[in-house]
């Protein structure tokens, strides 16, 4: 006969079992998880899903530039393979962004530069296109707005923050060896030095004098009349018209109709090249790997900051 002590020892033996059944089944998981992950990033990474068209003949292809402007390793590609594609007859680039990095701003001015070489290329801003975004729109052959767009803001910027009275208050003393007084300067323990400040403005003095440069030459202005719209102002659709900052208040029908025009193609559907869409075995890896890092992932994103100069346009909160 069982007694109750043998009892005990086969529970306990199956809840062993079960146990490690369970950590087996979520290492299995965590593992395809991490392997689609990879297969997922691996693939964008070389390119390999660049062409979301496939073998379509000629059609127009659209870029969105949504949210905050930074350099895009994968976005520069599509914009080569769009200059080079025979079957692409033009580009619409829809622009809902307040700005971001100038280097940023730069790589997609040039980008739409380089295609539009040999292709008609226009940018189309929706609610807001400012700053870099802006910078990105004069990219653009031709440039359309809504009446009540927010345009503008012409403008360079570098942040530091001065934290010094803050570590006083808590007892953080911070302190550092270099090798020249503007290496690792300026420190968020201390105000910014004359010295530091000089430095700051002539790179953010560099790089506003090259936007105000490009804004005449592709808008046809007088440099002296940029320079009275470049003082961070922004304006509305209409605004921008009348301040020849934008074409025409229009949208990507208005957009499409001019090209229709200019470039022969109408009738040409419109396909989206960027942000790239996802394939359905992509959108079970993003959830399964999201659902596995979610705390790490708000996390990182909570802390997201901008490197470097800046151009974007930050209404107060």
């Amino acid at each position: 006969m069982t007694t109750p002590s043998e009892f005990e020892q086969i529970d306990q033996m199956m809840s062993k079992r079960a146990l490690k059944k369970s950590r087996r089944k979520w290492r299995f998981i965590a593992f395809a998880a991490l392997a689609i992950a990879v297969v997922v990033l691996v693939g964008r990474s070389l390119g390999g899903f660049s062409n979301p068209v496939g073998n379509e003949g000629p059609h127009i292809a659209r870029v969105v530039i949504d949210g905050v402007i930074t350099s895009d390793p994968q976005r520069r590609q599509i914009l080569n393979d769009l200059a080079s594609d025979e079957n692409v007859t033009g580009v619409i680039v829809q622009i809902n962004s307040p700005g971001g990095t100038t280097a940023g701003g730069e790589e997609l001015y040039e980008g739409l530069r380089a295609i539009g070489e040999n292709k008609p290329v226009t940018a189309v801003i929706n609610e807001l296109g400012a700053s870099a975004a802006y910078m990105t729109a004069i990219g653009a052959d031709k440039i359309y707005a809504r009446r009540l767009s927010i345009v503008g803001s012409i403008g360079v910027l570098i942040q530091h923050m001065d934290a010094s009275k803050l570590l006083d208050t808590i007892g953080i003393d911070y302190d550092k060896v270099a090798t020249g007084p503007l290496k690792a300067e300026p420190d968020i323990d201390e105000p910014m030095s004359p010295l530091v400040r000089r430095s700051y403005q002539k790179l953010v003095d560099d790089s506003f004098a090259w936007f105000v440069d490009i804004v005449a030459e592709r808008r046809n202005l007088p440099r002296d009349e940029v320079l009275l719209l470049a003082d961070g102002q922004i304006m509305t659709g209409r605004m921008a018209l009348e301040n020849k900052l934008i074409d025409e208040i229009g949208d990507e029908i208005t957009a499409k109709a001019w090209m229709e025009n200019e470039a022969e193609t109408a009738d040409q559907k419109v396909h989206t090249y960027y942000p790239l869409p996802q394939e359905p075995w992509e959108n079970i890896g993003y959830w399964m790997s999201t659902q596995l890092g979610s705390l790490f992932i708000n996390r990182l994103n909570n802390t997201q900051t901008l490197d470097g100069l800046v151009s974007v346009w930050q209404p107060i909160e």
